[in-house]
């Protein structure tokens, strides 16, 4: 079973000497970020370093994040940057409804093959009420994910518990939608690790796998969070060879009970231990 992604790290699209670093900082995907992270009147600059940067395929996989989907600036970026060789992905902002998934997906479909992958991100409460129906919209979307700060302000929540039913929402309609599970929003503040790791806990509780990074900082003390430790990997070691002797639903001794939800649930948490150092 080959390990999941970690590790997101964002990369404003008009700085190339920022993306150049962010490729070497060890992140399992750099997200060049045409959206957010780029002043209005730096955004065809943005995509024009995007086009040249990303004409040849790269070290490690490389996600864009397109402008708005309904904006002004998407038509343009997911023309210029769709097919480009070196793109492992689109992440789309502000999706709130499965039409557009396959309006992109078909709009970015080579005549001789199918579209890239899709990542949706949901930012509104009308986003998170569709979550289900935007997961399993089209077979291009690779993904679903939050973006908390957008969602924050839509709701007007103050406290961070109150979006935890929005988080289990995607958790469970990426889920339901044979989808990977979502990794976490951004942590914003790059200085305090100790709230960072507090938080991805939290996330990898309520069904979470990883989590996009601003700062190459906040890198290993995600992967920390959501690798297994010693104890889960001697326990999901257990399983596995107690299934692989006698098949079938069974009791081991220490009063664990397994099936083959259980077996499965353990050879996820191997397929990461093997990225432990």
């Amino acid at each position: 079973m080959t390990a999941p992604p970690l590790t997101w790290l964002y990369a404003p699209g008009d700085r190339p000497h920022v993306v150049t670093k962010a490729l070497g900082c060890g992140a399992d995907v750099v997200v060049i970020d045409l959206e957010d992270a780029v002043a209005p009147d730096r955004k065809e600059y943005a995509r024009s370093a995007t086009v040249e940067f990303l004409s040849q395929p790269q070290p490690v996989p490389v996600h864009v994040r397109v402008n708005a989907v309904d904006g002004p600036f998407a038509v343009a970026d997911l023309t210029a940057v769709a097919a480009l060789p070196g793109v492992s992905g689109l992440r789309l902002p502000k999706v709130t409804s499965p039409g557009q998934i396959v309006r992109i997906a078909e709009g970015t479909a080579p005549a001789e093959g199918g579209a890239p992958p899709l990542h949706a991100l949901l930012e509104s409460a009308l986003a998170v009420e569709h979550a289900h129906a935007i997961a399993s919209a089209h077979p291009a979307l690779r993904g679903i994910a939050l973006g908390e700060a957008d969602l924050r302000a839509d709701l007007g929540v103050r406290g961070d518990t109150g979006l935890d039913w929005s988080r289990s929402r995607v958790v469970v309609a990426a889920r339901a939608a044979g989808l990977p599970p979502p990794s976490q929003s951004v942590h914003p503040d790059i200085r305090d690790l100790d709230a960072l790791a507090v938080s991805c806990a939290h996330g990898r509780a309520l069904g979470f796998l990883g989590r996009a990074a601003i700062h190459p900082r906040q890198l290993p003390v995600i992967e920390r969070a959501y690798l297994p430790s010693e104890e889960e990997i001697e326990k999901a070691e257990t399983i596995v060879k107690a299934a692989t002797s006698e098949p079938g639903a069974q009791a081991l001794p220490d009063g664990r009970f397994v099936d083959a939800a259980v077996v499965a649930a353990a050879q996820r948490t191997l397929s990461l231990a093997a990225r432990r150092s």
